[in-house]
């Protein structure tokens, strides 16, 4: 029997079940079946576009770990880690700087797990944010909080998913007015709690909006293209865009500090992106177009450079990440 078939099944014994709980059913088994990253897959993410992004990461880890004193017990930690590309071009400058901490990755996905265990052999997986290490944590969350499931309700009413016959649709229909994200700021309370315990800081990079409620932010993408939300259950990837303003609620809530809220392409710009792109291209001038364009798809406007966010969590006896203070 196939996801789909299940979760029909499911509907019709059961009764409608909540788009939250949908999504994170679907979500679940696409994650646990299948490498969706590259061109062969469905999406493809920063990490995965240039080793740019990564070392810019890394870059901003590092500078705030010597800031706080080179703690020796310090570990890295990354929310859904995809293949372990960022992990491997952020800790190659984690490690220039003296940093010589544990690697630990939040991930359920088997097929995942093997990917970054060909990169990073010697790291400690774990299945949630319940049991991290009992120390200061530089925590990377890359386009993580966005598949995490959300509610929505149209007007009061809490939307569901259904059977008209044999398919899927929403009940009630109509566009919803409010997307809630509870398992997001759950998670975020809990991981503020670690760093207000045990000392560190937290990276948050994912596409959302730091400003006004928006509504219906829903998306499902299926081989680089958006399909309906429950044309492909289990087999597309199902994100919502992060409420940072919701996120940082909960990191206070936590007793952690956030800080602003700003575009993925000032940050990268302001740590340094550009020279970093002339160096390559200079060390590589047959990849320099390559490279250039790389440096636009995560910087412009018209490409991640806006639409995605940046944010941090911190200990209040931590700096704050550069580009992200005043």
């Amino acid at each position: 029997m196939s996801f789909a078939d299940d979760i029909i099944g499911r509907i019709d014994a059961e009764g409608p079940m909540t788009l939250e709980d949908y999504m994170g059913a679907s979500n679940a088994h696409y994650y646990a079946s299948r490498d969706p990253l590259g061109r062969g897959g469905d999406f493809t993410t920063a990490p995965e576009i240039s080793q740019m992004f990564g070392e810019m990461v890394g870059a901003c880890l590092a500078d705030m770990f010597l800031r706080a004193g080179a703690p020796a017990d310090a570990a890295y930690l990354e929310l859904g880690p995809g293949r372990g590309t960022l992990a491997t071009d952020a800790l190659r400058l984690l490690m220039g700087v003296g940093f010589k901490g544990e690697r630990h990755f939040v991930e359920t996905s088997s097929v995942l797990r093997a990917e970054q265990e060909k990169r990073h052999p010697t790291a400690t997986w774990h299945e949630d944010v319940c049991d991290l290490p009992g120390r200061p944590l530089l925590i990377v969350a890359n386009e993580f909080f966005d598949a995490l499931p959300v509610r929505q309700f149209v007007g009061d009413v809490e939307r569901r998913v259904t059977l008209e016959g044999d398919q899927l649709r929403f009940d009630p229909e109509g566009r919803p007015t409010r997307e809630e994200a509870p398992v997001a700021s759950e998670m975020m309370m809990r991981l503020a709690e670690h760093l207000v315990t045990h000392g560190g800081a937290m990276l948050v990079i994912d596409y959302g909006y730091a400003g006004a409620e928006q509504g219906d932010t829903l998306q499902a993408v299926r081989r680089h293209e958006k399909v309906g939300v429950l044309d492909y259950p289990g087999s597309a990837d199902l994100t919502a865009h992060v409420d940072f303003a919701a996120l940082a609620r909960a990191a206070i809530a936590g007793g952690a500090r956030a800080t602003r809220v700003i575009s993925q392409g000032n940050w990268l710009e302001t740590l340094g992106l550009g020279p970093r792109a002339q160096a390559l291209a200079a060390q590589n001038p047959e990849r320099a177009h390559d490279i250039a364009a790389q440096r636009r798809r995560l910087a412009s406007e018209e490409a991640m450079g806006r639409l995605f966010k940046v944010m941090a969590v911190h200990h209040r006896g931590w700096p704050i990440p550069a580009g992200l203070g005043g």
